[in-house]
């Protein structure tokens, strides 16, 4: 019997962007990234947009819109302000195993640049009528080198499109940028953003750095925000971090976060095993009452016997009245009986 062997053929490097209702001139980078793209910059001050294609990390990201105006829903992204509804063409290429490539648009006005966007390959995009430079020739490294180079001083919106566009390059520059982008030198917004991408994106390297980042950042809310990226990441080792988090960081309120992460995350019996060793060790009441809460975000109401249990006969006041709230708030049949067994009593 003949073998039967199908092939997929991998997507065309160098895609195109599916651009319309745009000006679009064709450009070659000339030297280095850094100084084409400024020197273009340089020579806007009317409103433009820049782009340009990257290699993309691993998996399905989808990086599109789906929107809604005048009663007429479409899939497709606006680069500016629509008055009337775009008309897109249907997607006509289907990615099996994710893209190779993603866009990376620039808004550029008034010599500098206002707005970061990154989009998938098949994502229609209306590029409201303005002039767009695409550029041919990129370098990846160089690429996660401009876009860190615009984020010191920016303004949040630049300064989340440029982090976002780095965790998507699938180069090694992306890592060791994230890295610096989320070290105790940068500025506690950029490190808490560079940690969601770290999570979300860089696979192992961006659970390493995580771990790091729980152990030495000395901002609460960076840590806090390291945890989150844990809760987004695929590596098996996660979840026992946000275990050891929840157990040893130096802050009740971080200790807190991880059981909330935990409870939404985790598989049930680590949930339930890491808040009750927090109500019975942790000497913080503020995390004890965490740990109550964080019952009622394991799904399905599978939280809800542990808290009747926790009413009943937990010696400490404090954690047996957080119970019997979240228990009233629950409606759950199971709670309305505990209730009543209660009333029965007396």
């Amino acid at each position: 019997m003949k073998r039967l062997t199908l092939l997929v053929c991998a997507p065309l490097m160098f895609a195109q962007p599916k651009l319309q209702n745009a000006r679009v001139e064709t450009r070659a980078v000339s030297g280095s990234l850094d100084a084409t793209f400024q020197g273009m910059v340089a020579a806007q001050a009317a409103p433009a947009w820049i782009g340009y294609a990257a290699p993309q990390i691993p998996g399905d990201r989808n990086m599109c819109c789906f929107n809604s105006m005048n009663g007429v829903s479409y899939q497709g992204c606006s680069l500016e302000e629509q008055t009337t509804t775009p008309t897109f063409a249907p997607p006509n290429t289907v990615h099996l195993e994710g893209a190779a490539e993603f866009f990376v648009f620039f808004r550029v006005e008034n010599k500098q640049v206002g707005k970061i966007r990154t989009f998938s390959i098949d994502c229609n995009v209306d590029g409201g009528g303005l002039p767009f430079i695409w550029l041919t020739g990129v370098n990846p490294a160089q690429s996660v080198a401009l876009l860190e180079s615009l984020i010191p001083n920016a303004e949040r919106r630049v300064m989340n499109g440029a982090l976002s566009a780095i965790g998507m390059h699938r180069d090694p520059a992306a890592d060791a940028a994230l890295d610096r982008l989320s070290s105790p030198s940068q500025t506690e917004e950029t490190r808490r953003q560079a940690a969601f991408w770290l999570g979300n994106a860089r696979g192992r390297h961006g659970f390493e750095s995580l771990v790091r980042i729980l152990r030495d950042d000395p901002s609460d809310k960076v840590r806090e925000n390291a945890i989150f990226g844990l809760t987004q990441s695929k590596e098996p080792d996660a979840i026992p971090a946000i275990v050891r988090v929840a157990r040893d960081d130096k802050s009740a309120h971080v200790r807190g976060q991880a059981l909330f992460w935990l409870a939404q995350k985790s598989e049930r019996q680590i949930s339930e095993d890491a808040i009750r060793n927090a109500i019975e060790q942790d000497p913080e009441t503020q995390v004890k009452k965490r740990a109550v809460f964080a019952l009622t975000q394991i799904k399905n109401g599978d939280g809800v016997p542990m808290l009747i249990e926790i009413a009943r006969t937990n010696k400490n006041a404090v954690v047996r009245k957080e119970a019997m709230h979240w228990l009233g708030n629950s409606k759950d049949p199971r709670a309305i009986k505990f209730f009543e067994d209660v009333l029965a009593a007396k």
